[in-house]
């Protein structure tokens, strides 16, 4: 059986997701490199997936003239997502990119026609798509079962922030690029339309000792957003969440409303006199969506192998992009932004 060869992008924490899925869960794929600027990240993770120390990289083009591959995993910091994608699309190198795609329309734009010209497998990592309660979801309005959509409501809000290179919005596009990217392309996917206008709010509640040096920093913000074929969408977010991970969708029609995902990790729930009622709730975005992880990262290795267009394209990486610079937009305005 042909294996697609990995070389990871990234040795940090989502990194380490998905290069755990795809040494453990797909057999069609072998991890052969790890990179990172940090070479103590990239050997320790190397490690973990039984490589040679010869095989952990601080330097992407001493992996691309040392180690023979076939497909990138891009886990690393926003910013540095178009660099990493157009070398690798130039060298031949499928690209699998972690939201968000990237931080300006422009470099989108860039990244697609790399992939295009050469001829490679672009996925972006939007992997609520692969969520079994989502696409569930996404069937039963493709039914029609509860109407017409009227309203989304999207949470997501993260237990933990970024590294330091979050804070600038320069450098990131914020918490509701970070956190809430996965919010705004769930609300596009659902409703089948694209964003018309966009409103949000935004302020530092959490963090004071950030926004002494970060003026534009939040931690905490409200969207209201409308599509072209007139649903209303709604996003919160906050990161960080100190009760843990939540993601959820709430989707009202006029015949009726689907509930999509939930807060608890699991069915066991425990009563005593002095806790009450208690059931563990979701600490961690890599529980909740685990076997989202396994079916996206599956579904790259099959369009790689038969040569398929992927689900989730850079052109719907590049339209949450784009609505996550509206509602930037609109924050440091206090305006409407439309698209």
């Amino acid at each position: 059986m042909k294996k697609v060869r990995i070389c990871l992008i990234g040795a940090g924490r989502a990194g380490e997701v998905h290069g755990d899925v795809y040494n453990n869960f797909v057999p069609q794929s072998e991890i052969v490199a790890v990179f990172d600027t940090d070479l103590q990240k990239a050997q320790k993770l190397s490690l973990k997936y039984n490589l040679k120390p010869a095989n952990a990289f601080n330097n992407f083009q001493d992996v691309l003239k040392k180690v023979d591959f076939d497909a990138v995993i891009i886990t690393t910091p926003t910013f540095t997502h178009p660099e990493y994608t157009i070398v690798s699309a130039q060298n031949g190198k499928h690209v699998f990119c972690e939201k968000p795609m990237c931080l300006h329309l422009d470099d989108c734009d860039n990244m697609i026609e790399a992939c295009k010209k050469a001829g490679i497998v672009f996925q972006i990592g939007f992997m609520r798509r692969f969520d079994e309660g989502f696409l569930n979801a996404k069937q039963i309005l493709s039914n029609g079962d509860i109407g017409e959509i009227l309203i989304i409501k999207s949470v997501g809000r993260g237990p933990g922030l970024p590294g330091s290179w979050y804070y600038d919005i320069e450098n990131s596009n914020g918490m509701l690029a970070e956190v809430n990217s996965h919010d705004f392309d769930s609300i596009r996917w659902l409703s089948g339309s694209e964003y018309k206008s966009i409103y949000a709010v935004a302020k530092n509640s959490k963090n004071p000792e950030i926004g002494k040096n970060f003026q534009y920093f939040y931690d905490n913000a409200a969207v209201v957003a409308t599509l072209n074929n007139q649903v209303f969408g709604l996003i919160d977010g906050v990161c960080p969440c100190d009760y843990g991970y939540d993601a959820r969708v709430e989707v009202v029609g006029t015949k009726g409303v689907i509930f999509i995902g939930y807060l608890k990790e699991h069915t066991t729930v425990v009563c005593t006199r002095e806790k009450g009622y208690t059931s563990p709730q979701f600490l961690s975005w890599k529980k909740r969506f685990h076997e989202a992880y396994i079916a996206e990262d599956r579904h790259f290795i099959e369009c790689v192998l038969e040569n398929k267009k992927p689900i989730v394209t850079g052109e719907d990486g590049k339209a949450a992009v784009a609505a996550v610079i509206a509602a930037n937009e609109s924050i440091k305005k206090g305006i409407p932004v439309n698209l």
